[in-house]
């Protein structure tokens, strides 16, 4: 639990991965995120990931991932119920967050100026694909079309073959981060005065911005990037290297680290070698370099080469799948992993990944579980001075989710 960003109320609109993610950051943070959800359904990644037999309706990994610590309301913002809703809520918030294509909710009759006119403080953010501007803004976007557009998978991969995705959403993931941080920022700057602003995030410059040498190789220094496998364009040794046992990371990209690395491995006769003299000639004799030490590391196994290479100052770690990356040492002693109770899942434990920052020697984790559809609908309604009967009133309407009923058994 944390306070950075206590008393700061955000109202989550978003769906699926990117908008879902940054709303997640503001929640370690501290913040009251109110995740305002469709009735029929909700958030689509209600019903995303792998398949298990404990698994429980509307509460799918994906969704489970990214949306712990929020409340959840369930309004249809097509009734004129709903309408009013969303504006109590806009006038009682801090941040407005959203990833629909630019325009959506304009048509749902709230566009931006009409947002600004309800509440002239509001922090009003909207990821996109695209941004809300230029020629394609309107195209409808997920990662790996933003992954393809933005040049990462050309990048990705051997040169022999055709580029490969990120194993991940990185897309996704890099626009939630930068809408968090921009919403971070913008609350620090309304001060006194508490001026509101818009913030526009688009995922494929935000991809672009993220992708260092790729792109400034080219700007800068001309030169077209290439698929290069699993080693680093600007230095060697700096790759993935095969060991006796196990695939191990080396970046000895310095000449001190090289020469250290050298007679750790017993060879010590690469040091003298005119084809890695310097940086530059390793670089030119990349493959041969690559025999030459893997020849030498098929003497141990990849965790022996890793703490000796590491503890001789030379950076070096395996190749880990991710059940064996949360099982490490380094990440159990930080603390990013943490449990909690799925509701009405009789008990069922979940386990959930929280930040990587540590604020005071504390880390940021998730406050609660991640809500069911429509689960703080009455909470919520009460506190905007709705009052029992008219709730009861606008579910009739059907303009709220059905009232939650509690179980106490997995489904």
């Amino acid at each position: 639990m944390n306070d950075l960003l206590d008393g700061v109320r955000v109202l989550d609109l978003t769906t699926i991965l990117a908008g879902p993610f940054a709303a997640y950051q503001l929640s370690l943070m501290g913040a009251d995120v109110i995740k305002l959800e469709i009735p029929d359904g909700g958030d689509p990644a209600r019903d995303l990931g792998s398949e298990n037999p404990q698994h429980i309706p509307s509460m799918g990994p994906s969704f489970v991932a990214q949306n712990a610590g929020k409340r959840s309301i369930a309004v249809d913002l097509k009734t004129p119920g709903g309408r009013e809703i969303f504006t109590r809520l806009i006038q009682e918030s801090d941040v407005l967050l959203e990833n629909m294509r630019p325009g959506v909710l304009g048509r749902l009759g709230f566009p931006p100026e009409r947002i600004r006119e309800i509440n002239p403080h509001l922090v009003y953010c909207a990821v996109s694909g695209f941004g809300q501007t230029g020629p394609i803004a309107s195209r409808p976007a997920y990662d790996q079309i933003i992954q393809g557009l933005a040049g990462m998978i050309d990048v990705t991969g051997f040169p022999e073959t055709d580029p490969v995705r990120a194993g991940f959403p990185i897309a996704d993931t890099l626009g939630g981060f930068a809408a968090a941080m921009a919403i971070c920022a913008a609350l620090a700057r309304r001060g006194e005065e508490r001026a509101g602003c818009f913030l526009d995030v688009s995922m494929l410059e935000t991809a672009l911005t993220a992708m260092g040498w790729a792109v400034s190789d080219y700007l800068v220094g001309g030169r077209p990037s290439r698929r290069r496998g699993n080693h680093n364009v600007t230095s060697s040794p700096s790759g993935t290297f095969r060991t006796g046992r196990g695939q191990l990371n080396i970046a000895a990209n310095s000449q001190a680290q090289f020469e250290v690395l050298c007679r750790v491995c017993a060879c010590e006769h690469l040091i003298t070698d005119s084809r890695f003299s310097t940086r530059g000639d390793r670089k030119k004799n990349r493959e041969a370099l690559t025999l030459e030490l893997e020849e030498s590391l098929a003497a141990r196994t990849a965790i022996e080469w890793e703490h000796l290479l590491s503890e001789a100052g030379v950076p070096a770690g395996r190749v880990l799948t991710v059940e064996e990356s949360l099982a490490q040492p380094q990440v159990v002693a930080r603390g990013l992993v943490h449990e909690m109770e799925l509701p009405a899942s009789g008990g069922r434990m979940v386990s959930l990944v929280g930040s990587g920052i540590h604020v005071d020697g504390t880390t940021l984790s998730p406050s609660s579980p991640p809500p069911l559809l429509g689960e703080h609908t009455d909470e919520i309604l009460t506190e905007l001075g709705y009052s029992p009967e008219q709730v009861a009133a606008l579910r009739a309407e059907r303009v709220l989710s059905p009232a939650i009923r509690k179980v106490s058994h997995v489904f």
